[in-house]
């Protein structure tokens, strides 16, 4: 009887920890969560207006972070409302954080994100480049946010260079 006690106290300190630990390599996104963020801007060489607004949530008991993005969801750049819908997880198997976005157009981006100090970095394939989407951190409520070809620490070209700031109700 003693064993049986003994297993479901191991089990009732396991499981909790198990879902702190993937809340801690979430952390990264503390920042973001419970807020809507808001950008706007042109791509490069006065390029497609870029209108953003997401909203990061953590969900399966803070085992993944849902970010819910409103943007263009017409070519011509006339109708706004939800565009994509993102997913951010901490896989263990390979000790990395994974990001998936669904959009609206029915495509879905793949790929890893870390962090540099406060920085946030994803990093995906994109036909035959690897880019890279940061939040750059300036305060609680402002990051700039860079899209573009980043090496070793360098932006090599930018495509996208604008500041997402937060979204006061």
């Amino acid at each position: 009887m003693k064993n049986i006690y003994k297993y479901i106290v191991i089990v009732f300190y396991l499981v909790p920890m198990s879902i702190i630990g993937q809340a801690n390599e979430l952390s990264v996104f503390d920042n973001l969560i419970h807020k809507t963020w808001s950008a706007e801007g042109r791509w490069e060489n006065n390029g497609p207006q870029f209108k953003q607004e997401i909203t990061f949530q953590f969900d399966l008991e803070n085992t993944i972070i849902i970010a819910d993005s409103k943007g263009f969801i017409d070519k011509e750049q006339t109708k706004f409302g939800h565009r994509n819908h993102g997913i951010r997880q901490y896989d263990k198997a390979s000790n990395t954080i994974k990001f998936w976005e669904f959009d609206v157009f029915g495509n879905v981006t793949s790929g890893t994100v870390f962090a540099e100090g406060k920085n946030i970095i994803y990093q995906y394939k994109y036909g035959e480049s690897v880019l890279t989407d940061m939040w750059e951190y300036v305060d609680e409520s402002t990051y700039n946010f860079k899209v573009g070809t980043y090496n070793n620490g360098t932006w090599e070209q930018i495509y996208l260079n604008t500041v997402f700031k937060e979204k006061i109700k």
